[in-house]
């Protein structure tokens, strides 16, 4: 399904790629099986190995990423897919797990695109497929005690955690710092017939005390965007990945009424 001869796109650069979140009037879907995002053409983008720093990784097994994106002027949401043919949901030494990491930079200019500059930071939000095992595990527990059906007593421990996705900012590698604040960014996945599809959802506002280290996310502006995929099969972790380089986010403008009935476009100043 997501092989690059199926997308007809050749192995090279996804430089000069523009993601467009589409507006919608609706609300945003959280969850990969909303029916909204058939309605949102996929991007497909491809993907190569970490080459820049050693380990060097020039043989990752993940060689192309479907992307969506939708917006309501309130929030944004990304729809990520790629095959991966199995499910790496634990973290134990020697075996590692799936993920998948969105890129987006802390200022007007791209940085390098694996993790950042010393000079110049990333906002990154990683996917983690046994954070989202420990949040799925935990909500099901939650049902199963409301409807009184939780049986004899497991002592299993399960993390509690805010979401599936880690809010991190990075300045270069072995830079990465996790945010105070957590919780921001939310994750829903399902894995199927050997593809992973992962949402991840944050307000479009950035309030509170880390707005430096909140990508800025502004209907109508053009930014830059980066994207990781992990296969734990393939003991993937930290730098050794697949990667999309830079390319440019296009949140479409909100439409706002104009005096004649019909709709126009504005976008949204950026906040000072």
């Amino acid at each position: 399904l997501f092989g690059l001869t199926w997308y007809q796109v050749p192995l090279v650069s996804s430089q000069g790629m523009v993601v467009l979140a589409h507006f919608s009037k609706e609300e945003v879907p959280t969850h990969p099986s909303d029916s909204a995002w058939e309605t949102v053409p996929p991007l497909p983008v491809p993907l190569s190995g970490q080459i820049i720093t050693r380990p060097v990784w020039p043989e990752p097994s993940a060689r192309a990423l479907s992307i969506r994106s939708i917006h309501n002027g309130k929030d944004i949401a990304f729809l990520l897919e790629w095959q991966d043919a199995t499910i790496n949901e634990s973290l134990t030494p020697g075996v590692f797990r799936d993920g998948v990491a969105v890129a987006l930079p802390l200022g007007d200019a791209p940085a390098f695109f694996c993790m950042g500059q010393l000079d110049h930071y990333v906002n990154i939000w990683h996917w983690k497929a046994d954070w989202q095992s420990d949040v799925d595990r935990r909500a099901e527990r939650a049902k199963e005690s409301k409807r009184g059906q939780s049986g004899p007593r497991r002592f299993e421990v399960i993390p509690r955690r805010p979401s599936s996705v880690e809010d991190l900012v990075g300045g270069g590698f072995s830079t990465l710092t996790s945010k105070e604040q957590q919780g921001r960014i939310q994750g829903q996945a399902e894995w199927k017939s050997g593809v992973w599809r992962v949402v991840m959802k944050r307000p479009l506002t950035s309030t509170g005390d880390d707005l430096d280290n909140e990508a800025m996310l502004v209907p109508g502006r053009m930014q830059a965007v980066a994207f990781a995929v992990w296969n734990g099969e393939n003991k993937e972790r930290n730098g050794q990945k697949s990667v999309a380089s830079w390319m440019q986010l296009l949140i479409e403008p909100v439409p706002t009424p104009s005096h004649k009935g019909t709709e126009s476009f504005e976008s949204n100043p950026r906040p000072s």
